[in-house]
């Protein structure tokens, strides 16, 4: 009787053993049948992913600008014409494909084993950005701002869109003699100056019919105006003013200069059916900090002078920051500041007659530049303006020059178009 028992005991382990053993060979048949069809995975590679099919990837050579490395350098990379893959000793005919913003490379199709790829990355100097004007793109090289811009015949050669980090964020703005900026928008065309922070689009007035780029035409601003008809005043540089004050504690309050009153005038006339996607957000800086060793003063007894005067002509920089909030102005409507036709080509002394902002006209910045002291009971205030031969001077405000208008487009508008002069970037309100 016991040895039936054990008998038994001995034949039921066994069974079990031998079901165990089953379920084991089958699970390990089943994962490496699943892993030959399988048609990609996964294999990290300097800090991203190879994407490949498990018919085998042997080896990956990977050079950088010609130098064997072990992984990619962080930064922006593509692939050269000099990648490529061999099968047996022979070149394929693969794709491969590199995604920097990922670090994943794609080879396709990989269905041979012994595949072995060879990889070249050189350093991009461009990459491609997703904005409300759709994707475009954005150069990595820093301008010169010392240097005029354009194709030829300037003193660099930086044309297209540049970006730029502010403490708003990130920033796109064209620079040279771009042809892809232009805008058809409420009657009138327009081009664009820069993608703002806020993904808005800042762009300034250029006629009523679109104009290539050195073109000479008072078309391309709405008329001619003082910037204030009062000028003896160091205060008298505000787009708004308040009488003995650097500048009204609200940019909302002051007097109106005789510029605003003009731009306000031709919004209301002209663009006011356009409210819902011309946003107030960017503003317009009317920089009234002083540079360092000038102290403002309504009256100076000495020349004083503006921040953006040392930054420019003494520096050779530029800033699209705005220091002081109460030198900006959330309205509708405004002018380019002098920084802003820096950055679109100008420098602080040379001439551009082929960068998109030429008109061959003078047209007033928003920016003061210093103020002259004659004598005890007179001063000059002078501003910027864009000169007619295509440089960056600046002159008292009770002169007349043209008045381009500057606005700044919703990010939630709709923009069809190439931003061509034949086929401009439409908004649609």
């Amino acid at each position: 009787m016991e040895f039936e028992v054990l008998k038994r005991s001995h034949l039921k382990r066994n069974i079990i053993i031998g079901v165990i053993a089953v379920l084991l060979i089958s699970a390990v048949i089943l994962n490496f049948t699943r892993a030959k069809y399988r048609t990609t995975a996964e294999v990290p590679i300097a800090s991203g992913t190879i994407n490949y099919s498990l018919a085998d990837l042997n080896i990956v050579a990977i050079t950088v600008d010609g130098e064997s490395v072990e992984t990619i350098p962080e930064g922006n990379y593509e692939l050269t014409d000099e990648s490529y893959c061999i099968v047996d000793g022979e070149d394929t005919q693969l794709t491969l494909n590199w995604d920097n913003e990922t670090k994943a490379l794609s080879v396709t199709p990989f269905t041979t084993k012994g595949t072995k790829c060879y990889l070249s990355f050189e350093e991009s100097t461009t990459k491609t950005v997703d904005t409300p004007l759709g994707e475009v793109e954005v150069n990595l090289d820093q301008p010169d701002f010392s240097k005029t811009s354009c194709t030829s015949g300037c003193g660099e050669q930086t044309v297209g869109l540049y970006e730029e980090t502010t403490s708003k964020g990130t920033t796109y703005y064209y620079r040279g003699d771009v042809n892809n900026n232009y805008v058809s928008f409420a009657g009138y065309y327009w081009r664009i100056l820069r993608i703002n922070e806020d993904g808005s689009i800042r762009m300034i007035y250029d006629g009523t019919s679109p104009h290539t780029n050195g073109q000479s035409s008072t078309n391309r601003q709405i008329q001619t105006s003082v910037y204030n008809s009062s000028y003896n005043r160091s205060y008298y540089v505000g787009y708004t003013y308040l009488s003995n004050a650097q500048r009204p504690s609200n940019p909302n309050s002051g007097t109106s200069s005789t510029i605003k009153g003009v731009l306000d005038n031709w919004y209301n006339t002209n663009l006011q059916q356009y409210d819902n996607i011309i946003t107030n957000t960017p503003g317009f800086c009317n920089d009234r900090e002083m540079a360092n060793g000038s102290n403002w003063s309504s009256l100076p007894t000495n020349d004083i002078y503006y921040a953006a005067y040392d930054r420019i002509l003494n520096n050779s920089t530029a800033s699209l920051e705005c220091s002081n909030s109460n030198d900006l102005y959330q309205t509708k409507i405004g002018l380019i500041t002098a920084d802003e036709v820096i950055h679109a080509g100008l420098n602080q002394s040379g001439s551009n007659a082929k960068f998109y902002l030429f008109t061959g006209t003078n047209y007033w910045t928003i920016t003061p530049s210093y103020v002259q002291a004659v004598n005890t009971s007179v001063s000059w205030s002078n501003m910027f303006y864009v000169y007619s031969y295509g440089s960056l001077s600046y002159d008292r405000l009770e002169n007349e020059y043209g008045v381009r208008p500057v606005i700044n487009i919703s990010s939630n508008a709709t923009i069809t178009g190439e931003g061509t002069m034949s086929n401009p970037y439409t908004i649609v309100s």
